[in-house]
This record gives structure tokens, C-alpha cells and sequence, in this order.
């Protein structure tokens, strides 16, 4: 009767849920959900111990998990918590091993402890009660079943799925589904690094996992590496192979999951992820490794990003990398023709690049312009910019013209543009305060350029070490020496000491236009001993953040101004022992050739001078203090005429046209002519004497 009772039971459940699965997408009513809903947990009650019937477990097994699919968590764990699964579990790994070892003598039994098929349901209803543990949230128990299955799955196949399980069979594609729930399950917990573990467990593991699969492990791993906010342990090196590259961070090892699904995606084994390369420009630019990204991009098949978003990305992987040419050449292509020709980004990369290479000051000015017509009343930040950039382009621009009303109209169109951005933003901008400040100061407007560079100081409050270097260059043009040095002083006191370089250089500087000449040279030996333990610290692993200057281009200036001063003491072998070393960090240096001709001329050796000058412009052509230093010696020799002498300076002042000693020795080569000349050797010792008096003791800019 019990036997009967159970197969009529019996019967009615697998009827329903045949019923269910053949009209679960058709039917329109709900029939089938009340159906289900009729049946009560109690109806399939059925006698569960070791000698109940095993399709009275599979009926339970199958009510629970389509009352999961409908939505019912909570019947659904009713039903699997009546299920005695740690009993089965050892029946389940033995139905699992002993199915692959028939499989691989090609034998069949009739009798094995446990259906195959009811095993893997037994595995696919721990993944269900899983899921249903989740939605109720009860995380730590849903990680628990989830990670039964494959402690399962692991311990019944030690050596990993074997072959005769295919992607249509459904232990592989439960175990799939458990591999990415259960570092899921671990986030939701907070518990991030049980989740790497969990995914490292789930890569390693010869578990056969489907390429997709993998991919989207891969994927979601590298997420969390990149954004869980906290450093985990690198992977195991035991667990590597010999030879190959193991990460030494979340970083590294986020970059290389997402390089592995860029080659998947070129090989066309997985379906291309936008976003992938998305995560991966975010991780190379955190890392500081923006030229592997310009390879990465460079590699994209074609068709994968848009042309436009490529060449823009590249050009912003190239200047990250100060390969200014490159990354503008890539920007033209956009900004040539069709339809991204006056795209407003582009424009304005374009125009801050050329910002920064004076050379390029008229292509900077047309690309600022460009994006001023095409704002179409846009945001008024990006008006600022383009308004700043504008600013700058014609101030660089104003530094090339050919003829001093052209100069003139440049350099009042630029004080015009970005006087109109700070109105527009109120004198808030940092950005705008700053180059007006400095525009000011290249044309000699001393008084206003110190206003606005104090209003500067007092709106960062003293954090920015360029505003500070600007307000000591202001004061020592207006020849306010003291106040100068209190200014560098007290930018000392607030700058770290690995960060001191520049401010230690223009104070040496200031304290040698003051004939302070002892005091100099202290200043510079600590400037020394500044950059020697910066390079030591580089040198030992210890990361140092770029500064304003090179330590090796600062280096050779030090060694170049005390050379200098060392000459104007007469001390010729401190200044010999001067140049050597920059001769020892850089032999073909044009500063090292200039400073042996400076030593050279001191002594009254003028042809060695000159030929130490021709060296130096050999080496850098327009280097303009040897093509100053050319024109004296070449002049005091008298074995050129004037005019191939004066050719020197005037290359000099297209270089530097604020460079009063230029001036001063081009007035000396009209005076020496005579006649008519006298005129233009008035203006050339009027403008020399002008730019003296306001002469910063090192440029402004």
C-alpha cells in the first residue's frame, strides 16, 4: 500500500513538472504556476532514509527546483531542506568516479550505488538551494552549498573533467554556473579575498571549464582586482610554471587577465567586450605604463573601435609618454576632414600640445579658434579652456612674429582672451590666474603680474611650488632681491626636501646677482646633495614623483652656473673640475662645450673659445648662449665681417628677443659701422637697457 501510495504521489509530481517544463514558455495564464502551488510540500513527503525510494528524492529534488524557477525561494528551500544531502554527498562522488572509470574501460554496470543522472541532479539542487539561500539573504549559507560542489566535483575528480564530458552535459554545466557563483556570493559577503581566491581557484583548476565561461571569470576577476579597494596576496609561485611571469600585484594581475581576453578576442575565441579595453586603459594609465597601452590599442583588429576613439586614445597614450609629435600627427587625421573635423576634444588636445611646443604656437592658435566656433553655446568650462588655450597659443605665437606691430597685436589679444576667461569665471581659475600672471611678466607689466600672481598664492594657499618659483622671478625683475629670497625661503619651509631642486636654484641665482658669490655656492652644494639622494632613492626602488625639471637636466645646470661663478673668482681648476662633470653625465652636452669656452675666454684663449662655441652649436644649433658667445669672440678677433657677425645675434634673438646682452653686443655691431648705423645701435642699447632693469635672475616661463 505504502509502494502504491508513493507511485500514485509519484506519478502526479512527475506529471506536473513534465506539464511545467513542455508549457513553461507558452502558457499564458498562470496555469501552470498554480499548479504548482497546489501541491504542497507535505503531498511529497516521502520516506527519505537509505532504503526509501530513489524516485520519491529525484520527484522532491525536481518539485523544489521549479518552484525556484517560478520564484517560490522559500518553498523551494522547504522542499531541499527535506532532502538529506550531506547522507548522499559520499554517493555522489562515488557515482561521479565510477562513471568515468566505465567510460574509460567502455564498460556498463546495471548497478552502481546511485544513478549517474541522480547524482548530477543531486548537485544541480545543491546549486539551486544556493541560489535560493542568496535570494533570502543568507550569503554565508548560500557559499557554503555553492562550495560543496565543487569540493564535490574536486575530490571525485582529482585530475580534473575529462573529455567525455561534454559542453551538453549537465555536470559540466552546473559545475560552470558554481565556479561563477561562488566568487559572487563572496562579494556579497565582503569577503574579497576568499572571492580571488575563489576565482584563482576556478582558472587553475582543470576543471574543462567552456572558453565563455573562462572569459567571463577572467573578466569579473580583473574587476575586483582593479576596484575592490584592497591589496591581496599575489598568486602562489609554486602553482606557476617555470619561466613564467607572475604578478607582483592586484595591478599587474588585472592587466594581465584583460591582455589574455584582448588575444582571445583577436583570435577570434571570444566574442568581442568593448568594456574590457575599457578596464584595461584604466589599469595601464594607473600604472603609468601608457605605451603598452598604444601597442595594445595599435593591435585592435579594425572595426573594434570606432576610428575616431582609436586614433584618440593612441594620441593620448603618445603624450602621456611626451611623444608630443606623434600624438598631435594622429590628432590631425581626426581633425583633417569629415564629419569628427571639428570635434571639441580633439581641438582642444591639439591646441594644449601646440601650447607646449612654442613652435607649433600658429597651429594652436587655429585649433583654439576652431573650438571657439564650434561650442554652439555650450558649457562655459570648456569656453574657459578653449579661451586659455587661445591665450597661451598667441603669447607663443607673439614669441616667432616677423615684425613688432604684428608682436604687438598678438601679445594684447592674448592679455584681451584671458582677461575675458577670468571674468567668465570670476578670478577663481587657477589655470587662468596663472598664465595671466605670467603673460604679464613676459611683457613687462611687473606690477599687475605680481597682483595676480599674490591673489594666486592666496587662492592655493601656497601649494603649488610653480606659483611660488613665478612670484620669486617676478620680484627679482622689479630688483626686490630680500622680499625674493623670503618668498623662496618660505616656499622651503612648506616643500618637501626631495622637491626643493628649483627652489634651491634661483635662490643660488639671486644670491650670485647680488654678488653673495660664497653664499651661491653653498646653496648649489646643497642642491647637490639634494639631487644625489634623489637619484640614489630612484635608484633603490624607492618612487619619487616627477618634479618640475629633470634631476639630470638639473644637475648639469648646477654644475654649468657654478662653472660661472667659479670663473668669476678666477678659481680655473674648481671650474675645469665643473665641467668635467658634466662632461660625466653627458659628453656631448652643448652647456659643457659652452662653459669650456666661457673658461677659455676668461684666460684670453679667444680662438680656443670660439672653436669650444662652434662645438657647442655642432651639437645644438640653436643653443643661443653660444650663438651669443660666438658674435663677442668673433668680434673682438675682427677676422669676419660685421654683418656674417651679426647674423650670430639676430639667431640669438629669434630665439630669446628678451635676452638683453644680445641686444647690447648687436648695438656694439651697429655702432662699430658707423654712419647710418648709429640709429639702430641706439635702439638695440635703449631696448638693452629696458630689459636689464627687469631682467629675472632665470625666465619667467
Amino acid at each position: 500500500m505504502r509502494c502504491l501510495c508513493s507511485g500514485v504521489k509519484m506519478n502526479k509530481i512527475e506529471k506536473v513538472v513534465r506539464s511545467s517544463d513542455i508549457s513553461k514558455h507558452s502558457s499564458a495564464n498562470g496555469d501552470i504556476k498554480q499548479h504548482i502551488n497546489n501541491i504542497g510540500t507535505e503531498e511529497a513527503d516521502f520516506p527519505l532514509q537509505e532504503g526509501g525510494s530513489l524516485n520519491s528524492k529525484e520527484a522532491r529534488a525536481l518539485l523544489g527546483k521549479v518552484k525556484y524557477q517560478y520564484g517560490h525561494a522559500e518553498e523551494a528551500l522547504r522542499v531541499f531542506n527535506r532532502i538529506n544531502i550531506p547522507a548522499l554527498i559520499p554517493k555522489v562522488k562515488m557515482s561521479i568516479t565510477r562513471k568515468v572509470d566505465l567510460q574509460k574501460a567502455q564498460l556498463h554496470s546495471s548497478s552502481p550505488s546511485l544513478p549517474f543522472h541522480a547524482a548530477i541532479l543531486l548537485l544541480e539542487i545543491i546549486y539551486f538551494k544556493a541560489m535560493a539561500l542568496r535570494d533570502l539573504g543568507k550569503i554565508e549559507e548560500a557559499t557554503k552549498e555553492c562550495s560543496s560542489i565543487l569540493d564535490v566535483v574536486e575530490s571525485a575528480l582529482p585530475e580534473g573533467l575529462p573529455d567525455i564530458f561534454g559542453d551538453d552535459c549537465n555536470l559540466k554545466a552546473t559545475l560552470c554556473k558554481a565556479v561563477e557563483l561562488l566568487p559572487e556570493l563572496y562579494k556579497l559577503g565582503g569577503f574579497h579575498f576568499e572571492a580571488v581566491s575563489s576565482y584563482r581557484r576556478a582558472l587553475w583548476s582543470n576543471w574543462n571549464l567552456d572558453e565563455k565561461t573562462i572569459g567571463r571569470i577572467q573578466k569579473e576577476f580583473a574587476i575586483l582586482l582593479l576596484y575592490n579597494g584592497c591589496e591581496t596576496c599575489s598568486p602562489n609561485l609554486l602553482s606557476q610554471l617555470d619561466g613564467s611571469f607572475v604578478p607582483r600585484n592586484n595591478l599587474e594581475e588585472a592587466i594581465l587577465l584583460l591582455m589574455l581576453l584582448l588575444r582571445k578576442f583577436n583570435l577570434k575565441r571570444l566574442e568581442r567586450d568593448p568594456t574590457v579595453m575599457h578596464h584595461l586603459t584604466f589599469a595601464l594609465s594607473m600604472s603609468g605604463q601608457l605605451k603598452p597601452l598604444a601597442i595594445q590599442f595599435e593591435e585592435l583588429l579594425p572595426g573594434v573601435l570606432h576610428n575616431r576613439e582609436w586614433l584618440y586614445n593612441v594620441a593620448l597614450c603618445y603624450l602621456s609618454e611626451e611623444d608630443d609629435l606623434n600624438a598631435l600627427n594622429l590628432l590631425k587625421r581626426i581633425l583633417m576632414s569629415g564629419e569628427d573635423s571639428n570635434s571639441l576634444k580633439e581641438l582642444l588636445l591639439a591646441s594644449k600640445i601646440c601650447c607646449e611646443n612654442s613652435v607649433h604656437g600658429e597651429e594652436g592658435t587655429l585649433y583654439a579658434r576652431r573650438a571657439l566656433a564650434n561650442l554652439h553655446g555650450g558649457c562655459d568650462q570648456i569656453e574657459v579652456t578653449a579661451d586659455l588655450l587661445l591665450g597661451i597659443s598667441l603669447s607663443n605665437q607673439a614669441r616667432f612674429a616677423t615684425t613688432n606691430t604684428k608682436r604687438a597685436s598678438q601679445q594684447c589679444e592674448a592679455l584681451e582672451v584671458l582677461g575675458i576667461s577670468e571674468k567668465k569665471m570670476h578670478g577663481i581659475d587657477f589655470r587662468v590666474l596663472y598664465n595671466l600672471s605670467l603673460e604679464n611678466a613676459k611683457q613687462r607689466k611687473l606690477d599687475t603680474a605680481a597682483r595676480y600672481a599674490k591673489k594666486l598664492l592666496k587662492l592655493e594657499a601656497g601649494s603649488e611650488l610653480k606659483t611660488w618659483l613665478l612670484m620669486a622671478r617676478i620680484m627679482t625683475a622689479q630688483r626686490r632681491f630680500e622680499d625674493a629670497e623670503s618668498i623662496v625661503n618660505a616656499a622651503l619651509d612648506q616643500t618637501g626636501k626631495w622637491f626643493q631642486g628649483d627652489l634651491l636654484q634661483i635662490k643660488a641665482k639671486m644670491q650670485a646677482a647680488q654678488g653673495k658669490i660664497k653664499k651661491a655656492v653653498e646653496t648649489y652644494t646643497q642642491l647637490l646633495a639634494v639631487i644625489q639622494l634623489r637619484t640614489k632613492s630612484f635608484s633603490a626602488g624607492i618612487s619619487v614623483l616627477k618634479g618640475s625639471k629633470d634631476d639630470r637636466s638639473l644637475e648639469i645646470e648646477t654644475w654649468y652656473d657654478l662653472v660661472l661663478l667659479y670663473i668669476r673668482m678666477s678659481q680655473w681648476r674648481d671650474a675645469e673640475l665643473c665641467i668635467s662633470k658634466i662632461k660625466a653625465i653627458s659628453p656631448y652636452s652643448a652647456l659643457a662645450f659652452h662653459a669650456t669656452g666661457k673658461l677659455h675666454e676668461a684666460k684670453g684663449f679667444l680662438k680656443e673659445a670660439l672653436r669650444a662655441y662652434s662645438t657647442a652649436l655642432d651639437l645644438e644649433p640653436r643653443h643661443a648662449p653660444s650663438l651669443i658667445s660666438t658674435a663677442i669672440v668673433l668680434r673682438r678677433l675682427g677676422e669676419r665681417p660685421l654683418p656674417a657677425v651679426r647674423c650670430f645675434l639676430t639667431d640669438a634673438l629669434q630665439l630669446d628677443r628678451t635676452n638683453h646682452v644680445a641686444w647690447f653686443n648687436l648695438g656694439l655691431l651697429y655702432e662699430d659701422e658707423g654712419g647710418s648705423s648709429a640709429l639702430e645701435a641706439a635702439e638695440c642699447f635703449q631696448t638693452a637697457a629696458l630689459l636689464e632693469e627687469t631682467n629675472p635672475v632665470e625666465p619667467f616661463r
